[in-house]
């Protein structure tokens, strides 16, 4: 066969129009509608040919059109507007810029495995990447200096069809980055910017970087398919989640440590500041620290535990699993292979990478390197990513702090947001704007305010909610119609298709990723019941669902072709259906339209699930267990909680009573206020709670206040830290490290040899002084590097403390052989079953907290 040459032809644009290719090639666009407007403008059929994408549209104009278009001086004049309306966009000072604290950071480098931003990039599968999406945007519009790092899958996730008889059908197509909304990082002669891993065998892994624009936030974008590369090492970028143990290992390494390259790269060439904070959002791109420790081994001298404590102090590890089985894990020989023997990093030991990953506690399998443990022992500073799953997160790791408690697990949590400009209809941002401030609107106070005081009336919201759930209407039924043409129906058959759902029905949307956890199928527990409620004749409901199963997940695609052999049945077809290929620009259509959001996972292993929020932004309504961020969230009149069988072990009966509960929310209570009209046709009761939805979670579940809490509560004080420890010389990293040693070398020998105690019998009265003194050994310890507190709290059934508070005592004497007495008085303030004991934990101005290295003796 003939060997062929390809490259892109691409359109001159006319000097007056060229400012559309800088609007296109920002990521803005995506959600910032005057500019969408302006491209749909330029060929109306065409944008929807190319499905709302502005480098395509760019690309395919034609001469003609394209000389037309020169000419028109309004078109010129509002190119030249929005160019302007960019320009400061990107410059302006914003929140981040007024914030007044010295500490905070220049640059964070922001990685992730994948980015939701548009779906014209589609290099997300779920939850994580969307989030990783809104959580830049916001950045951006907050004036955040974030620099977003991950890997161009070459096919992205995968496209999602169905064949005749409901299973999912995966394809791959091949993007072409030139076409799409990516510039090719260069170097000042012109040449692609590139970085290199070594890789066993003595090859290397080469890499270019494209850079995504998202508002002021550059994503660099790193691309192993380069001419430099063998066969096997183009294809490391090549899909999301595929492929061997190896493949997915060698895509880590080069998002972690080839990352690190990259931001040094891009700032290099950039001018831009040199990141103090590193976060790794989940455990993928955690080798960004091994990078990190073997710059400062091999560039500064530094040694490996001294460059870990400088690398550690300004990296923040952010959890997403609520299971252990969602973290990456590989086997210890597999990662020999990459950091030993031949491919052994100077000065980093393959010893000492693996401690970093070991599960060396009890329960844990030693042959495993375990990527989440990776993350927090690299990290200052992690969190989970709602308050619940902060506390299953706990949970979770708690044995790699033991001594402590599992609440005093340094994991906090901050939870997630979504990204309201990418989120809201059009239609609603429209109405919104017109009747109430951008204050009244961001504080959701003008939600509350009757018409006459310049709120939106009680009509002109259900006028609206009809309006979205038409659309959506209109929407499901082209995509049922072309799903079935897909599946190899002739059209002929397909006349019941323009039925398909009715604008006037309560619509209720179910759609995510397709883990089992997340039970699709939990609503056909009952299908005869759920039957009834679609094809009630006075009051009906109707289902809209779409997700996708990782391919490799059997029995998450079985669930789905449950639920599509469920939807083909002629007696409901009308009623549910599952939309194939979920991704961005379905979810902008599906979830303003629905009225209520269901979501039915088994409690607590929902980690966020924004999704629902989403729909709080367009005024739809929340069914949900109490999980994720609802748990925190819900109030009662905001929408529903699915009563949960918690302490059920037996997993069936566990979905039947909890499907049981959701039919009865249903039956009961969903569908007759929904239908409860008056006079004039509007639902009261119902629109009483979407203004309340509106008014209260409006505010809190935009990411622009998930990052502001990032700044405030993580990236600022892990600034400071890094100043400390990474900053000129290194000097307290070295001395933290010394330290660190010392402390674990003596503290075997650390003990509590004797407790006293005044004041305490078998009743203490409250406002009396309970005092206590211990006496400790600290063998080559001095008193300065520990602190021994007095333990209290409550007792409970089998004698564990609970609700824990802690005294510090005070040293009082010090005596020959190391050993000393701290004291200390406190008045309890409480009442009920109390207890105490002593412990001794390490203390040092530079660390974070005393559980930072996990060491901790009691009073036996």
């Amino acid at each position: 066969m003939r060997a062929i040459r390809r490259f892109t032809v691409r359109n001159v644009l006319p000097e007056s129009l060229a400012p559309l290719d800088t609007l296109a090639l920002n990521l803005r666009w995506s959600w910032h509608a005057p500019t969408r407007d302006l491209f749909a403008s330029l060929d109306p059929q065409l944008w929807q040919r190319v499905h709302g994408d502005p480098v395509a549209l760019l690309g395919s104009l034609s001469p003609r059109r394209l000389a037309q278009l020169a000419e028109d001086r309004s078109l010129i004049a509002e190119v030249g507007r929005l160019d302007a309306d960019l320009r400061t966009y990107l410059t302006e000072p914003r929140w981040f810029q007024q914030l007044e604290d010295p500490d905070k950071p220049d640059t964070i480098a922001y990685f992730s495995a994948e980015y939701g931003t548009t779906a014209v990039l589609p290099q997300y599968s779920g939850g994580l990447g969307i989030l990783a999406g809104d959580h830049l945007k916001s950045a951006s519009d907050l004036g955040v200096p974030i620099v977003g790092v991950g890997l161009l899958y070459s096919s992205g996730y995968f496209k999602q069809s169905l064949t005749r008889d409901g299973w999912q059908h995966e394809t791959y197509p091949v993007l072409d980055p030139d076409n799409l909304p990516l510039t090719l990082l260069r170097e000042t002669d012109g040449t692609p910017a590139r970085v290199s891993l070594g890789l066993p065998g003595g090859t290397r892994l080469h890499a270019q970087i494209w850079v995504a624009q998202v508002g002021r936030v550059p994503l660099l974008l790193l691309d192993s398919n380069v001419v430099e590369n063998d066969d096997a090492a183009r294809r490391v970028t090549d899909r999301l989640y595929g492929g061997s143990a190896d493949h997915r290992l060698r895509q880590e390494l080069l998002l972690g440590m080839g990352g690190v390259k990259a931001v040094r790269t891009y700032c290099r060439l950039t001018g831009t500041a040199a990141p103090q904070v590193f976060h790794c959002n989940e455990g993928h791109a955690g080798f960004l620290s091994v990078e990190r420790v073997r710059e400062l081994v091999q560039e500064e001298g530094l040694t490996f535990e001294a460059a870990l404590e400088a690398v550690k102090g300004g990296t923040i590890f952010t959890t997403h699993t609520p299971v252990p089985a969602g973290i990456s894990r590989y086997g210890t020989d597999l990662i020999g292979e990459y950091f030993g023997g031949g491919a052994a990093l100077e000065g980093v030991p393959l010893e000492k990478i693996l401690a970093l990953g070991a599960e060396d506690f009890e329960g844990g399998n030693p042959a495993v390197f375990n990527m989440a443990i990776m993350g927090l022992r690299t990290a200052r500073r992690a969190n989970g990513v709602a308050t619940l799953h902060g506390k299953v997160s706990r949970g979770m790791f708690h044995q790699l702090w033991p001594g402590f408690d599992v609440s005093e697990v340094p994991i906090t949590s901050i939870t997630n947001g979504v990204h309201g400009d990418t989120w809201t209809d059009p239609q609603f941002v429209s109405l919104a704007r017109e009747r109430l401030t951008d204050e009244q609107i961001a504080s959701g106070d003008g939600f509350r305010l009757p018409p006459e005081e310049g709120g939106l009336s009680d009509e002109e919201l259900w006028t609206l909610r009809g309006r979205l759930r038409t659309a959506l209407v209109h929407e499901a039924r082209r995509r049922v119609r072309k799903a079935w043409l897909d599946r190899g129906a002739s059209p002929a058959e397909l006349g019941w298709t323009d039925d398909v759902l009715d604008p006037d029905v309560l619509t209720i949307g179910f759609a995510r990723r397709v883990p089992t956890y997340k039970r699709l199928t939990l609503m056909l527990s009952d299908p005869a019941r759920l039957t009834r409620l679609l094809t009630d004749p006075q009051r009906p409901i109707q289902i809209v669902v779409a997700g996708k199963s990782h391919p490799d997940d059997e029995q998450g695609v079985g669930l789905i072709q449950r639920l599509v052999q469920f939807a083909d049945d002629a007696g409901v077809r009308e009623r549910i259906v599952f939309l194939p290929n979920y991704d961005i620009a379905m979810a902008q259509r599906l979830m303003p339209g629905c009225d209520v959001w269901l979501n039915n996972p088994l409690r607590p292993l929902e980690a966020s699930g924004t999704s629902g929020m989403k729909c709080a932004l367009n005024g739809a309504l929340n069914l949900s267990i109490l999980d994720g961020w609802w748990d925190e969230w819900y109030d009662g009149r905001n929408g529903w909680a699915i009563p949960t069988a918690d302490g059920v072990q037996d997993p069936a009966e566990r979905d039947r009573l909890e499907a049981s509960a959701l039919y009865e929310l249903l039956e009961d209570t969903v569908v007759p206020r929904f239908y409860d009209r008056d006079d004039g046709g509007v639902p009261r009761r119902w629109m009483e709670m979407v203004r309340h939805t509106l008014a209260t979670l409006g505010p809190k579940v935009q990411a622009t206040r998930m990052v502001r809490e990032y700044v405030t509560e993580l990236y600022t004080p892990a600034a400071a830290a890094s100043r400390a420890l990474d900053g000129p010389g290194h000097e307290q990293a070295r001395v933290l490290a010394d330290w660190k040693a010392r402390v674990r070398a003596a503290w075997p020998s650390v003990r509590v040899d004797h407790v006293e105690s005044e004041g305490i019998g078998e009743v203490v009265n409250v406002g009396d002084p309970v005092s206590v003194t211990a006496y400790v050994a600290l063998d080559d310890l001095t008193p300065q590097d520990v602190e021994v507190q007095a333990v209290g709290g409550r007792v409970d059934d089998e004698d564990n403390l609970t609700d824990l508070r802690l005294f510090p005592l005070e040293l009082t004497e010090s005596y020959e052989g190391g050993r000393h007495a701290f004291s200390g008085t406190h008045v309890l303030d409480g009442t009920g079953p109390f207890g105490y004991t002593v412990r001794i934990v390490p203390k040092n101005a530079l660390m974070d907290g005393p559980a930072e290295l996990g060491l901790a003796t009691s009073a036996s």
